[in-house]
């Protein structure tokens, strides 16, 4: 299991957004991250978890429209 941890920055090039839509995501509390100082940082398991998540929500929401 990798503990590896993850910057704004880094989290925006895997996610291929703007690092603001991390950092909006991230203050809103819709992304799982954590604060060192005044800086956000992210666990990578975590983020793939939230995105496998994500995923599934959407296939979720499209089959109850049907």
């Amino acid at each position: 299991m990798s503990d590896e941890i993850l910057t704004i920055k880094e989290v925006a090039e895997f996610l291929k957004v703007n690092e603001r839509t991390v950092y909006r995501l991230a203050a809103a509390k819709k992304i799982p991250a954590f604060k060192v100082g005044n800086a956000w940082r992210f666990k990578k398991v975590e983020i793939d978890q939230w995105i496998s998540e994500q995923s599934s929500q959407r296939t979720e929401d499209r089959d109850d429209n049907h």
